[in-house]
């Protein structure tokens, strides 16, 4: 039952809304690993704020100065004084801002980094279930958001929220100490309105956030599965088909869209509306007071310098808190994939496989996906060390099932896998499944080069190991045929190679990497005879000595195994050598018969 589960897949959209403070606990340990630059840049970042603050203060005395009347004492080096330091806070403004970013942008790519490589590496360490019910294209997008969306969220978190609060809380001190009550008043009603605002409109747009995300990740993955299977595509002639869906999917998405910019708009037009209206409130107030005596002019121009800066952090403000909440949305499904349970894990106190030949043995195994469909009952069978033997059956039988829990991509519901003597549950998986080797029915490749996808059976092994096994997989002569070489790249899914070429690939592979435990799981089943033949004796050699389980549909390539299994409905029904099953007459030998006459009708008739 291969690549089946009966599993529900988990449900879209089933991931839990997180929330800012959770989010930033979260990302904390990764930035704190940089702790000194942390605080450096986050000193940076205040004095930078205060020095913002002193720019229109420094600006006011300047003007007051400047509109003394002629007869009153003056210092003639004043306005040099106010001018230059008036210079100096804005320039120490851009300093202290640059020296933040340079102090924080290692945190935030190291953290982007950190995380990255703990969610791929959490990836690979999830079950084989996980991956056969996910799509690829929606899971790269969710990678690619969440990763994008992590810097996104430090920024704006800790080096923009929290400077703007310093920020306004400086201005609004200033006006409540300087100026009547009624202008810190206005400025704050201001801030209240528009912070309000924001919130409700913004956490009404994150709705619109999540369902654009859903959409988007459902057009990526099915633009991506449908150029992945661009063959399947073209012989049945569906590209209009695949186009029309596509396109169905990118009008939804369309839709989506519109309706959150237009959302945007209304949220901007918004805030705009709220900004205008504290602006004209305060200036209509600082003019009259101006007007009465009980201003200077140098206290409207310091009114109208702090709330055209307070305008521009509050603005700010307003799109941080948006984006804030578009990161928290597109960080959910990143999260989640770090929150997947490992369904197959090490235990505390698993063990490195010994060193020597490999016993395999299955004792009374039994195992479903689903408790009503089970897939093997009771299997039972020694593989020795040094041996061979081959498990035969019609499909579904549950053969390919068994090279799966061998290689623990799940873990048997019933009974015990063990190699060397040890339950595979009690091993460390790298250790077993570095032990073990396979050639697969169907070669996936790497989309790389030819050397690239041979040598990743033992990455660290030398030129010299690499030719070997080119040599022991005759597949020199394909290499010496092509320009590149071992350079040459084969494609995605090594789609630029024959059936032949990648199992031969295949072959070199696992004879690089040097397993003490081979599998062979129908490696010849589809390709032609001819092929078969040359590929079976190749197999038939690098089996010799090893501890060996085949798999195979076809009974012609498993005559010479030291046993035989027929599995029938999860079941051995039968046992032996090709001989022996023969003369029983039983399941294998009816087997043998049909295949028999199968490939008698194939061959060639004299006329």
């Amino acid at each position: 039952m291969r690549g089946h589960s009966s599993l529900p897949p988990p449900a879209e959209g089933a991931t839990r809304p997180l929330h800012l403070r959770e989010t930033i606990a979260r990302l904390w340990p990764y930035l704190w690993r940089y702790r000194w630059r942390v605080l450096g840049a986050f000193a940076a970042l205040i004095a930078a704020k205060f020095a913002n603050v002193a720019v229109p203060l420094l600006f006011k005395e300047l003007v007051d100065f400047l509109s003394l009347p002629p007869q009153a004492p003056r210092w003639t080096a004043a306005p040099i004084a106010l001018v230059f330091a008036y210079g100096l806070a804005r320039f120490g403004t851009s300093l202290f801002t640059e020296l933040r970013e340079l102090l924080f942008a290692r945190v935030t790519q190291a953290a982007v980094r950190a995380l990255s490589l703990e969610v791929f590496s959490h990836l690979h360490a999830l079950s084989l279930r996980f991956h056969l019910e996910r799509q690829t294209g929606a899971l790269t997008r969710d990678l690619e958001r969440g990763t994008r969306a992590i810097g996104s969220l430090i920024n704006f978190t800790l080096y923009s929220i929290a400077p703007t609060l310093v920020e306004i809380s400086l201005v609004l001190a200033i006006l409540f100490a300087r100026y009547e009550p009624a202008f810190g008043a206005i400025t704050l009603a201001t801030l209240i309105a528009y912070v309000v605002f924001t919130i409700v409109v913004t956490n009404w747009r994150t709705v619109q956030r999540r369902r654009l995300n859903k959409i988007d990740a459902q057009t990526h993955s099915r633009a991506v599965d449908a150029l992945l299977n661009y063959e399947t595509v073209k012989y049945f002639a569906n590209e209009a088909y695949e186009r029309r869906r596509y396109d169905e999917d990118l009008e939804r998405w369309q839709e989506a869209a519109i309706r959150n910019q237009l959302s945007l708009s209304g949220l901007n037009l918004g805030q705009a509306a709220i900004i205008t209206a504290g602006v004209v409130a305060m200036m209509g107030l600082a003019a009259a007071r101006v007007q009465a005596g009980v201003m200077t002019l140098g206290d409207i121009v310091l009114v109208n310098a702090f709330l055209l800066q307070l305008y521009l952090p509050l603005n700010f403000l307003g799109v941080v808190y948006r984006e804030l909440r578009q990161a928290l949305v597109d960080l959910e499904r990143l999260f989640a994939l770090l929150d997947e349970k490992e369904e197959v894990r090490d235990a505390p106190d698993a063990l490195e496989l010994p060193e020597g030949p490999l016993e395999v043995r299955f004792e009374r195994v039994s195992f479903h996906y689903d408790p009503s469909r089970p897939i093997l009952r009771e299997v039972d069978f020694t593989l020795p060390a040094g041996r061979t033997v081959a498990v035969v059956g019609s499909s579904g039988a549950g053969k390919s099932t068994l090279v799966r829990l061998l290689f623990r991509f799940y873990d048997a519901t019933g009974g015990a896998v063990r190699v060397g003597g040890i339950d595979v549950r009690h091993l460390k998986q790298e250790s077993l499944r570095r032990a073990v080797g396979i050639v697969p029915q169907e070669t996936v490749l790497f989309h790389d080069t030819l050397g690239y996808n041979i040598r990743y059976g033992r990455p660290e092994a030398s030129d010299e190991e690499v030719w070997a096994a080119i040599r022991a997989a005759q597949l020199d002569e394909l290499v010496a045929r092509l320009p590149e070489g071992l350079e040459t790249r084969v494609g995605e899914r090594g789609l630029k190679l024959s059936g032949g070429e990648k199992q031969r690939v295949a072959i070199a592979r696992v004879l690089l990497k040097n397993p003490r435990i081979l599998v062979l799981d129908e490696a010849t089943s589809s390709l032609d005879s001819a092929t078969e033949r040359a590929i079976q004796g190749q197999l038939e050699r690098i089996a010799q000595g090893r501890t060996t389980l085949m798999i195979a549909h076809r009974l012609s390539t498993v005559m010479h195994a030291d046993e035989i299994l027929v599995l029938e409905e999860g079941r051995i029904v039968e046992r032996g050598r090709h001989a022996e099953l023969l003369a029983r007459g039983g399941r294998y030998a009816e087997l043998w018969r049909h295949q028999q006459r199968q490939e008698d009708a194939l061959q060639p008739h004299a006329v």
